[in-house]
């Protein structure tokens, strides 16, 4: 399922044909010609340059993404092999000085995490491939972060509660999970991907790393973590895509499973 070109502003629903779940939208000005060719070479460039120079381009790339509504810039390699998407037209940035996950909803210990105190805790590393509903995939991503279900854990859940809900700090985008699913060992409120920590684009500070399902489950820039009675379908859930997205499993897709 190839990515559509995104409106000039807000999200676009097509009868009959969902938006792939990771579609670059929003406003921005349009792209000229001499942007794009030199975004193309630089694309074949980083094909072939030593990491040094990929890093640079992965971060033009980005920069240049969120306003490009054309959405060429998202079909071009880079040199972490991932497409820039988000719904919004813009992203507020958060780093280690203003960034706070909040933990809230049904448990007895509502809770406020800064970048820092991520750190401090247990931290768990995994390396799984990457895939995409729309068909990329990155093979073997290292993850680093915080098993949710250490934190669903230290804030106490009530034994009604059924499912997780996340928000995200680009103000548009939510996700969810059962319960269950939540407590599994390789769900990670992740801090660190490719061992290094996860830049803006990539949706950091913290985002979530759902790693058995497709990577539109794992929510970038999140900002805050609900426990619910019931699942609540997220952002793209609610345009036709699968609430249980496992890899090879749903979305009508046959892709490898990632774990």
């Amino acid at each position: 399922m190839s990515p559509l070109r995104p409106e000039p502003s807000g999200p676009r629903e097509t009868p009959g044909s969902p938006t792939p779940p990771e579609a670059e939208e929003g406003g921005g000005t349009p792209v000229g010609r001499r942007v794009l060719l030199a975004t193309l070479g630089l694309g074949a460039l980083g094909v072939a340059v030593a990491p040094p120079l990929q890093r640079g381009l992965e971060a033009f790339l980005g920069g240049i993404s969120g306003k490009d509504p054309t959405g060429l810039t998202g079909l071009l390699p880079n040199g972490g092999g991932f497409r820039y998407y988000s719904v919004t037209s813009s992203v507020p940035h958060k780093d280690a000085g203003n960034y706070r996950l909040t933990v809230s909803g049904m448990v007895d210990r509502p809770s406020t995490y800064t970048l820092p105190e991520l750190r401090r805790l247990p931290q768990t590393r995994l390396v799984r491939d990457v895939q995409c509903v729309t068909g990329w995939r990155v093979p073997d991503t290292p993850f680093e972060g915080v098993r949710l279900s250490d934190l669903l854990d230290a804030a106490g859940v009530h034994p009604s509660a059924k499912a997780v809900r996340f928000t995200c700090f680009d103000g548009a985008y939510t996700e969810s999970l059962t319960l269950e699913q939540a407590r599994r060992a390789d769900v990670l409120v992740a801090h660190r991907m490719q061992d290094k920590p996860i830049g803006h684009n990539h949706g950091g500070p913290v985002r979530l790393y759902v790693a058995p399902m497709y990577f539109y489950k794992s929510a970038k820039w999140l900002s805050g973590i609900e426990v619910t009675d019931r699942v609540r379908p997220g952002f793209w859930e609610e345009r036709g895509y699968d609430v249980d997205g496992w890899v090879g499993r749903s979305n009508g897709r046959d892709d490898v499973p990632t774990t």
